[in-house]
């Protein structure tokens, strides 16, 4: 089966190997003719990103570039980057790389045109309707991980450094104009990295199977994502140039980030401040925290998830489901721990509250509150 094709769901997604040569008539579909290139400091200097401002400036485009991304991009990044923008006369964003510079790519393109500042906007309520949606810039996404799905979400996560809080910034118009995902860019991946990104992937489709509310579209999304995950994540992990693996690990990811417009759970709502206060990489957060709270959540996704495992032919119903995670979290190299992960002497007090703040609280299936969040943390720990 060729791995090519192109799709209109969630938007215009350009699927395939090598597609990254088509980045300016990505431009074009667009309507940017002066984009800023948003990417990490690492990225910045491998020959993928100067092959794409190659490109970009052989079509008259310019090489326009910001790489001031931290591996959890914060207001100071998104300070920085509008600065950049706006004095460069720039017309629209390409976020390039991981989930920090499609966050913060996507988080520029939004607040290009924006008079009120970036926490008037948090993904609470209906505080979106506050942005003036003529001043946000046209984006185009495009991933060098097969993780977070960024690509194709709605918001970015950003870092609050007054108060060490992740927070979501949202708005429907934040969503791509064009992805382009090139398996080819995630080939030189290391092995935790690809580790991480693909199990950070499968938490949420794990999380959007195991959420109480009505989609049932994201709900199928969310189970041939899990299938994807435990059929290629393992192939892409042993062998880096192993292009199939890579690509269906590329869709996995993508399918998780649009199923879980069905909602997160504790995974996520425990992640988000480890990952605020102690740095640690999001989705090796994810995958630690993961065989707890699928206990934690036991008496209310039991049935779904005996269902699940039957579908992935794994032995044993929920409980196998669970043995089968820890399995694969061991042959991957994750850590056990919260504490192995480097989370040493934990402000559980901070942590439980704003755990219980995050608002994937909301998508969980059992209640959180203080008494069994702080229990968790202690099994993660």
């Amino acid at each position: 089966m060729e791995l090519v094709a192109n799709w209109s769901y969630p938007t215009a997604v350009w699927f395939g190997a090598g597609r990254v040569s088509e980045l300016p008539a990505a431009c074009a579909a667009a309507g940017i003719t002066r984009p800023l290139l948003v990417t990490d400091r690492v990225l910045a200097d491998m020959d993928i990103t100067r092959r794409a401002l190659d490109s970009l400036e052989a079509a008259q485009l310019g090489r326009g570039c910001f790489s001031e991304v931290d591996p959890n991009p914060s207001d100071h990044n998104v300070a920085a980057g509008l600065a950049v923008y706006r004095e460069g006369g720039y017309d629209g964003v390409i976020a390039f790389g991981g989930g920090s510079s499609l966050d913060l790519g996507k988080v520029l393109a939004f607040m290009a045109g924006q008079t009120r500042e970036l926490w008037d906007f948090e993904d609470v309520a209906d505080y979106w309707q506050r942005a003036d949606a003529g001043g946000i810039a046209p984006v185009i996404t495009v991933p060098t991980t097969a993780g977070t799905g960024s690509e194709v979400g709605r918001a970015g996560v950003i870092i609050n450094s007054a108060t060490a809080e992740k927070k979501i910034i949202f708005h429907p118009k934040m969503m791509a104009t064009v992805v382009i995902c090139d398996p080819e860019l995630t080939v030189g991946m290391p092995p935790h990295i690809t580790a991480g990104t693909g199990l950070d992937a499968f938490a949420h489709c794990v999380e959007a199977y195991s959420s109480p509310h009505y989609h049932p579209m994201s709900q199928g999304i969310a189970l041939e994502g899990m299938r994807l995950v435990k059929e290629y994540l393992p192939r892409a992990y042993a062998d880096g140039s192993d292009i199939e693996a890579r690509a269906h690990m590329m869709s996995a990811a993508a399918m998780g980030s649009t199923a879980f417009q069905k909602g997160l759970g504790a995974i996520h709502a425990l992640s988000h401040p480890v990952g605020a206060l102690y740095h640690t990489h999001h989705g090796t957060t994810n995958a630690v925290c993961m065989p707890a709270v699928l206990r934690f959540n036991r008496d209310a996704i039991k049935e779904r998830f005996t269902a699940v495992a039957a579908y992935l032919d794994i032995v044993g119903g929920f409980g196998g489901f669970v043995d089968y995670v820890e399995r694969l979290n061991k042959v991957l190299g994750i850590p056990r721990t919260l504490t192995e992960l480097g989370v040493v002497d934990p402000d559980l007090d901070r942590l439980v509250r704003d755990a219980l703040a995050d608002p994937s609280t909301a998508g969980n299936p059992v209640e959180m509150t203080a008494d069994n969040t702080r229990r968790l943390f202690e099994a993660c720990l």
